[in-house]
């Protein structure tokens, strides 16, 4: 840099002319004086004052100037020593001399060794000159003499012809335009010379000045900004060098066409100060180069130690995070299946780590190497390559033990689970022996030999020694995992004894009895199903019994065959209790390990998938389709997971030692579970996206990565499978917990359950409908749906006339809310999986409020009738199964009667406020009494009960053994019905009066009943029972109409309910009868209910 400001500084401190031709170059072009690179005595400079007629006129500003700018141009030697003026006035009048002389002297800015003047050649001016000259000479003022020639050839006394141009009378040749452009030409090379001189100078002081960056980008904009003015700089220079090198083509150009030529002293100035100039740029070029390497040296290795340092911050980065994750992961996991996982995640896991410890390794490597080139930042590479090499040893040292930590925790689940299901598996053979095959010495000998053969197989299954296991395995052992090992210890211990106490009785057994052993039946249920009679008929026929009675019908056994028998029928019920116990253990024990594998598959799938479509190092695989899609593929998987993750599974495990109160948590978390509606309804459109997909890389690599034989989609199904599950499992516990404490709220979770599955199924073909303009909200509750042939009929006036004379029905796909009844027309399935789901256009809807219903329409047990304005408008619909419309009806029914039992309630809340006085009779419980009338035929039968099925209690006592099957409808068609304005007979009314009698039909459970012996039955408010026969005591024998059980209960739980499925009644919930309700007989021999919409789903959908 020192030589570089060195040349530059002596570049700007040459001598410039104040002055320069282009500045001038008009005034030079008048050519009233010239410098014409002759010398005189000394080397003097010559300046010639040519002829110039117009000499008056130049301004006195004009004159100066070019005599300035004439007598700068020598070097300063020359000019020190004196310039010789010729004046040449051959031509013109003394008074130009004296004009031209008096300015000279007034004006001449260099020294002058010599005037020479060439007066006029006429005698009359000669004359004059001389003797003006002669008597006034001082008045010139010149300190130099003066010489008037009278010629040419007085002049060549003076000066040499070879310094005089042509028009002197010598042999200089000068082109006065040609001085002028070279003038202009030379000085503009100088004058580019220190502009470039400048801007190197500037642009080094900057170089030298700039402090580097601290980050890459910085850096790299800084070099490529300092690249960018260096290639500016050598443009600028090479355009200097080439414009020197054309002024001395220019210069030397007379040799080219001369070689005799000689230049004369200005040109030999002239041709010195290019050449001065062209070697002054050569030099400052080298010297910029040279500088320009060491900043650019610098420059790049800072860009070299800022990618180092970058890089190093990243490695180190991701060294500390895989550190931290390998030292915070869990080696012991939940169960063989887990740890198998995690040894998974840890195998790929290790493929990136061995990445990145390669990738540190060579980070190390690129260190060295910078330091092996000599780079100005060793001092800080260093301690980072160290540092480097010391991680990457932690860390690989870290992935081996915990490798090896995995798999000790792997073998050692094996062990575990290899010896639970071994006790499971005996457990499960105790239970499943049949106790009642053990009465016989084959029998007995059989299952003894069954345990034996069991037990042979401990070797390699049974866990011998904790404390030697502990010592194998106390590396990964925590709190956790011993009390697993004493839990199994505790489970083997267990079972060894209860397979001690069955060997021991079967080897009692397998001895050969001296007298018969009474068998007993080990099974509960027979002494159930033995009966019919009920709880009070049976005490009360028990108690009449006489003594010489029981002794009669009593078998007679001897007092050590009953001591058998009693014994051998207590050891078989609590046998039996424990094997239920061992089958519930069993379904909870895979209940429990299924959501485990559950929850890990979920977390396999959001970490092997979902994640990695975030990772930047996956991004090029991702296609375009799933950018910003994770949402729509994946759902509300991470809900899900976080739900079973943190609530569910922790919560089963709870139960794990009592399955039979599991319900309780299924009910505590009910709620919750609704969150796979939303991702089932999300499923189409994350069914249609991975169909887009399914076959681009970034899927296949995930799956080498998870090193699953199955593909996403599959995945992505376990929701959905897993909430069909729960139902399974709940169905088996159930089997197995009859009559325990928690089977209630069992049935009570799969009810539940059932309905999410009902639920998520009615959402799927709800967001299917198009077209519907309102809010389906709006329509309540979505009670069924399903597909029907429909027929419609319409009567306008007096004439009935179907719609189109449709005699081809139309297919439609209702849809039945509280409130509303939709018919829609199922369009063509298209597609695959998901994408073929059905879509529904919407066509026409049913208010509930002003519809009714007849349940059975002539000619075909799958068809009913919803109709509305008094039967203006008929729908005659007709289900697939007889089974479909029995419960299509019945949930219209439902519907209808909470609408009639609304407006029943609302007109009794009105008539107490219209009626308030205290201690008024009230004539009757119907609160319709505004139109109030009794048909000729009720009368007749007012103060007996009437049945639900409209027959006396007279008629029904006189068949006793009567069922709901030996009605007819015939008998039905006879009946008297009522009009709009009617209102039946309330039969509630008769049961207050006589007691509650026994009426023939179906009837509603009112409150919940738990069975008190074997012969009775548990039922459930709102369960829908059919009466079968009367017992004493208040106790009545009924069906259940939804388990198909028999049973006992006592009466006073049971309400009528309205209508049976043969009745002949009608109901009629409507808008133009929203204060009364009809109940009328139907003369199809069905019942009719009227109601607004109705639509059809069966459970499946």
């Amino acid at each position: 840099m020192a030589v570089l400001n060195f040349l530059l500084d002596e570049i700007m401190q040459q001598d410039t002319s104040p002055l320069h031709a282009k500045e001038i170059e008009n005034q030079l072009k008048q050519q009233f004086a010239f410098l014409s690179g002759g010398r005189g005595e000394n080397s003097c400079p010559i300046i010639t004052f040519p002829e110039c007629p117009a000499f008056a006129d130049i301004q006195d500003k004009e004159f100066h100037d070019v005599l300035t700018y004439l007598t700068s141009i020598p070097s300063l030697q020359a000019a020190g020593v004196g310039f010789v003026v010729i004046i040449d006035r051959r031509q013109d009048r003394w008074s130009s001399v004296k004009g031209t002389l008096l300015r000279i002297a007034g004006s001449f800015p260099g020294n002058l060794q010599l005037v020479l003047v060439l007066r006029p050649t006429s005698f009359l001016q000669r004359a004059l000159s001389d003797i003006v000259f002669k008597f006034n000479k001082d008045e010139f003022k010149m300190k130099v003499p003066i010489i008037m020639l009278s010629s040419v050839t007085e002049l060549h006394s003076y000066i040499e012809r070879t310094q005089l141009t042509q028009e002197l009378g010598g042999t200089l040749k000068y082109c006065h335009n040609g001085w002028i452009s070279r003038r202009i030409a030379i000085e503009d090379f100088a004058l580019k010379v220190k502009k470039t001189a400048q801007i190197l100078q500037s642009f080094g002081t900057e170089l030298a000045e700039t402090e580097l960056p601290n980050d890459v980008e910085a850096t790299k904009s800084l070099l490529t900004q300092h690249t960018e003015k260096k290639v500016k700089m050598k443009t600028d220079l090479r355009m200097a060098l080439g414009q020197g090198h054309e002024l001395l083509k220019n210069i030397n150009e007379p040799f080219s066409k001369d070689p005799d030529y000689k230049l004369n002293q200005d040109e030999v100035e002239n041709l010195n100060t290019v050449q001065r100039l062209q070697a002054q740029l050569n030099e400052t070029e080298a010297a910029f180069d040279e500088f320009w390497d060491r900043h650019h040296l610098k420059l790049e290795q800072c860009l070299q130690l800022r990618y180092f340092e970058q890089d190093f911050r990243e490695v180190k980065a991701s060294l500390d995070l895989d550190s931290e994750r390998l030292s915070s992961s869990s080696v012991l996991g939940n169960t063989s299946g887990h740890v198998e996982h995690l040894l998974r995640e840890l195998t790929s896991h290790e493929e990136k780590t061995c990445e990145l410890l390669d990738r540190a390794k060579d980070l190390a490597s690129e260190g060295d190497k910078l330091i092996r080139d000599n780079h100005y930042a060793v001092d800080s590479i260093s301690p980072k390559c160290n540092e480097l090499r010391l991680l990457t040893e932690d860390l690989a040292a870290c992935l081996q033990t915990k490798k090896a930590q995995l798999h000790k925790s792997l073998e050692l689940h094996q062990s575990l689970e290899r010896a639970a299901q071994w006790c499971d598996e005996g457990i499960y053979l105790l239970a499943s022996q049949p106790v009642d095959k053990f009465q016989s010495q084959e029998g007995a000998e059989s299952a003894l030999q069954e345990i034996e053969r069991f037990l042979e197989t401990a070797s390699g299954q049974r866990l011998d020694d904790m404390g030697l296991l502990s010592k194998d395995y106390v590396s990964i052992l925590n709190e956790e995992f011993k009390e697993r090992i004493q839990k199994v210890f505790q489970k083997q211990d267990t079972m060894q004894e209860m397979f001690e106490k069955r060997r021991m009785s079967l080897k009692k057994l397998a001895i050969k009895q001296a007298r018969p052993v009474q068998p007993v039946a080990p099974r509960p249920e027979a002494f159930i199903k033995s009966s019919r009679s009920s709880p009070g008929s049976r005490r009360a026929s028990e108690n009449s019994l006489s003594p010489d009675h029981d002794a009669l019908h009593r078998p007679i056994f001897r007092k050590g065959d009953v001591d058998t028998s009693i014994k051998n029928r207590s050891e078989s019920v609590s046998e039996e209790e424990e094997n239920l116990s061992v089958l519930r253990r069993h379904v909870m024990n895979e209940l429990i390990d299924t959501e485990r594998a559950y929850v890990e598959e979920l977390l396999c799938v959001l970490q092997g998938y979902a994640a990695e479509m975030d990772s930047p190092l996956m991004s090029h695989l991702l296609p375009a389709v799933l950018h910003n899609k994770k949402d729509i593929l994946f759902g509300n998987m991470t809900e899900i997971y976080e739900f079973h993750n943190r609530i569910f599974l922790k919560e089963l495990e709870n139960y794990a030692d009592y399955p039979e109160l599991v319900g309780k948590c299924f009910l505590r978390r009910m709620k919750d579970l609704r969150i796979y509606e939303k991702y089932c309804q999300n499923k189409p459109r994350s069914e249609s996206l991975w169909r887009q997909c399914s076959d681009c890389t970034f899927f296949q690599e995930c799956q080498r990565k998870l090193e699953h034989k199955l593909g996403l989609d599959s995945y992505l199904l376990k929701p959905v499978q897993r909430i069909t599950k729960y139902q399974l499992l709940l169905k088996e516990l159930l089997k197995y917990s009859r009559g325990c404490e928690g089977a209630a709220d069992l049935q009570d979770a799969l009810t539940g359950i059932l309905g999410i599955l009902k639920s998520v199924n009615d959402s799927m073909h709800l967001i299917a409908i198009t077209g519907f303009d309102g809010n389906l909200n709006d329509l309540g509750k979505l009670l069924m749906q399903g597909s029907f042939n429909v027929w419609t009929e319409h009567k306008k006036g007096h004439s009935k006339v179907k719609d189109l004379a449709r005699f081809k029905p139309m297919q439609r796909h209702l849809f039945l809310h509280e409130k509303t009844l939709l018919f829609c027309k199922k369009r063509e399935e298209n597609g695959e999986g998901y994408e073929k789901a059905p879509s529904y256009s919407f066509k026409h809807s049913l208010n509930m409020s002003a519809v009714g219903i007849t349940e059975n329409a002539k000619g075909d047990n799958k068809k009913f009738e919803i109709w509305c304005n008094a039967r203006e408008e008929v729908y005659i619909i007709q289900a697939p199964t007889p089974d479909v419309k029995s419960a299509w009806v019945n949930e219209i029914r439902k519907v209808l009667t909470s609408q009639l039992n609304a407006c029943r309630e609302a007109s009794q809340q009105r008539s107490s406020e219209q009626y308030p006085p205290p201690g008024t009779p009230i004539s009757s419980s119907s609160p319709f009494k505004s139109s109030y009338r009794i048909s000729k035929k009720s009368d007749e039968r007012k103060c007996e009960p009437v049945s639900p099925e409209g027959q006396s209690l007279n008629h029904f006592e006189k068949s006793r053994g009567w069922t709901a099957t030996t009605h007819s409808l015939d008998a039905s068609e006879e009946n008297e019905g009522y009009s709009s304005g009617e209102e039946p007979s309330n039969s509630s009314d008769a049961e207050e009066d006589c007691g509650k009698k026994l009426l023939p039909g179906k009837y509603t459970v009112i409150a919940d009943y738990d069975k008190r012996n074997a012969e009775e039955l548990i039922f459930r408010s709102g369960e829908v029972v059919q009466l079968i026969k009367e017992g004493e005591h208040g106790q009545w024998f009924v069906k259940n109409m939804s388990t198909v059980k028999e049973g006992w209960i006592p009466a006073t739980h049971l309400v009528t309910l309205i209508g049976g499925s043969k009745s002949s009644q009608s109901l009629s919930s409507s808008e133009s009868c929203a204060a009364s309700s009809n109940l009328s007989a139907s003369s199809s021999c069905s019942e009719s209910y009227t109601a607004s919409s109705a639509s059809m789903s069966d459970i499946k959908g």
